[in-house]
């Protein structure tokens, strides 16, 4: 059975937002090492793949934004790529070597794209990270094929699994317990649904979506909240993590409400 890692019933959580990208650079040991210096352990960061299938940190394909260089990732092989500087002088890092140099976080990860799953799936088994890493992604079929290959690994839901939470959500209450049972729960390895407020200017996060997520055994993570009056309604939703670019602020913000957080 796959570890529980998120809990739809506890403290309510902080994930560093590509390590904190308001307050270093994003998906950077430097914002890492801030962040373990600063007791965040959860970090939401994302996978690409280089030209000889390895698997490294990175939110865009490209490199210009952010990595030191330009062009798309899968164009570089690994060697090339690690004589890149970003801005701040350090350089991409592989899968595997962030989850050997902080065994003690938990690292929800978003596999970008189909041809980074499988170097993806290797790092993990590679560095025993099974039970310390969640693994997310848009994509469904995406999400399927990891849960095959990686079935003891905490996963969050995809695009369409969300749609179909949203949907039971707006049911009136009765029906709603009747049709959850046949959404993706922790049966197929789901532990969180990840969200934005809105998409496509229908709300997404409501208190009957949480309330559906927690009845299937489901924590709710929203995305991407760095304001604080807008963290605290959610919270009092029942959401169960606050994805932000702005970790230690949010932490500070919360904790002068009043509101418990674990990092």
């Amino acid at each position: 059975m796959t570890e529980r890692i998120y809990r739809p019933d506890g403290i309510p959580l902080i994930l560093a937002h590509r390590g904190g990208a308001n307050e270093h650079p994003e998906n950077s040991a430097q914002a890492f090492e801030a962040a373990r210096a600063a007791g965040f352990r959860h970090i939401e960061t994302d996978a690409h793949v280089t030209r000889d299938d390895v698997a490294v940190l990175c939110h865009d394909p490209e490199l210009d934004r952010t990595a030191g260089g330009s062009g798309e990732i899968s164009a570089y092989t690994w060697n090339e790529l690690s004589h890149l500087r970003d801005a701040a002088g350090g350089r991409m890092m592989r899968v595997d070597e962030v989850l050997d140099a902080f065994p003690e976080m938990i690292f929800n990860i978003d596999a970008k794209t189909d041809a980074v799953a499988d170097p993806l799936i290797s790092a993990i088994r590679r560095t025993g990270a099974e039970a310390r890493v969640c693994l997310a992604s848009f994509n469904e079929r995406r999400l399927k094929r990891i849960r095959r290959a990686l079935p003891q690994v905490a996963t969050s839901l995809g695009v369409g699994q969300i749609a179909r939470y949203v949907a039971v959500a707006h049911l009136p209450a009765a029906l709603r317990r009747q049709f959850v049972r046949f959404l993706t729960g922790p049966q197929q390895g789901v532990q969180a649904a990840q969200v934005p407020l809105h998409y496509r200017g229908m709300a997404v996060l409501t208190p009957a979506l949480v309330k559906t997520a927690h009845y299937r055994g489901v924590a709710v993570h929203a995305w991407t909240i760095n304001d604080i009056d807008t963290a605290a309604q959610l919270l009092s939703y029942g959401v169960d993590g606050i994805i932000t670019d702005e970790p230690s602020a949010m932490r500070d913000q919360l904790t002068a409400r009043g509101i418990t957080v674990e990092l």
